[in-house]
């Protein structure tokens, strides 16, 4: 009689009703694509898919923001202006003017830098692409 406590009867799982058939959970083991599942879940599915995206889709975000941080800057500069002249609440508008400028600046810059950083993103990835390609074409003949 084998106890419970048995290591070696613990390691293999009672057979099935079946001897022949392996157990359900083999079944899902030998069944899972891992490789497509490590695809889809990676960080960037633009690198597994080779759709050309134009170029609105690819600067639309750096574009938001600089015409935000413009208008803001804008408005920082209008706000500025007011605490020039003999109006009531002075110390509101001398306070937020230049916030609203700073604002403004920060957002624009971040727009600007961007641009750059995308474009080389994009080089990268067409030289990512066409090398894969390279290596496909020499490995899988």
């Amino acid at each position: 009689m084998v106890s419970s406590s048995d290591p070696v009867a613990m390691e293999n799982p009672p057979p099935s009703p079946n001897g022949s058939e392996k157990s359900p959970q083999s079944k899902e083991l030998l069944t899972s694509n891992t490789a497509s599942t490590l695809c889809i879940s990676s960080r960037s599915e633009s690198v597994w898919t080779s759709a050309s995206r134009s170029k609105w889709d690819i600067y639309h975000k750096p574009i938001i923001v600089m015409s935000v941080g413009a208008a803001v800057f804008l408005f920082g500069t209008v706000i500025t202006s007011l605490s020039f002249l003999q109006i009531k609440n002075e110390n509101v508008y001398k306070m937020c003017g230049p916030a609203f400028l700073s604002l403004g600046l920060m957002l624009l810059v971040c727009g600007l830098v961007w641009v750059p950083i995308i474009r080389k993103k994009q080089k990268q990835r067409q030289k990512s692409q066409f090398l894969q390609s390279l290596k496909s074409f020499f490995f899988n003949r």
